[in-house]
């Protein structure tokens, strides 16, 4: 593979340099793999013909074959045009736009999962805002991320990005680790209650990824939010009444 430019932290075209790699099982994006199966854990069964659920930050589309059987139209928004193209190869009706301005409808999701993508805004709140706008009264958040916290920055930049094969150095900027009362706070706002549990890559299925004996390692969920975490919660109908005009 041809050496990777240096970028600045969180630089969108990382993901341009990295484009091979969102399909590779055992490549830079092998945790997305396994966080997406964790996060397809969350989504309900569609209830209505013509479902849509909305993926926000939705990379190379990897989230698409976990959540095949349920019923929904997947819309996928993303920066990276790169990634697009491959996520529409695997069924996302792909579309370029900004997690905190997104270019739907006020409503149109039936689900809305934002994985792995609040931890690379600049704007928390206003990636919420959108979630929760675009989202319908009834309908279902799942978010997964990363805690603002001095252990989660140890892990995830001190040692993860010394470990060969990882993310490169750089993908991740501390700064924009997700403050989880804030999270919380503003899902609150917008009419969805959200909660949180903490996440991490089963230890033992970890080690058999590593020996070459599993395709993937599996999520295990876990009572501290200090490093991963998802979020899971409703929109109430009457709350995202008094809200709509935020």
């Amino acid at each position: 593979m041809a050496p990777v430019p240096t970028r600045v932290r969180n630089d969108p075209a990382q993901y341009d340099d990295l484009a091979s790699q969102w399909w590779d099982p055992r490549g830079t994006f092998a945790m997305l793999h396994w966080l997406a199966r964790a996060r397809a854990d969350l989504v309900p069964q569609a209830t209505r013909p013509g479902a849509v659920l909305v993926d926000m930050g939705c990379g190379g589309g990897l989230l698409a074959p976990h959540v095949a059987r349920l019923g929904y139209r997947l819309a996928g928004v993303d920066l990276t045009r790169s990634a697009l193209v491959q996520a529409a190869e695997h069924g996302v009706t792909a579309i370029q736009g900004d997690a905190t301005a997104l270019p739907l409808a006020d409503g149109c999701a039936d689900v809305v999962c934002a994985g792995e993508i609040l931890e690379h805004v600049t704007d928390l709140r206003a990636a919420v805002r959108e979630a929760c706008r675009v989202l319908r009264p009834g309908g279902t958040l799942v978010i997964d991320t990363i805690a603002a916290t001095a252990l989660a920055k140890l892990l995830v930049i001190t040692v993860a990005e010394r470990i060969p094969g990882a993310a490169p150095p750089g993908l991740h900027d501390p700064a924009l680790f997700v403050d989880r009362k804030l999270l919380v706070a503003e899902c609150a706002r917008h009419g969805v209650t959200l909660r949180l549990t903490g996440l991490r890559p089963s230890a033992w299925s970890l080690l058999r990824w590593q020996l070459g004996k599993r395709p993937a390692a599996a999520m295990v969920r876990t009572f501290s939010t200090a490093v991963l975490f998802q979020g899971r919660g409703t929109k109430d109908t009457l709350r995202a009444t008094a809200h709509s005009g935020d």
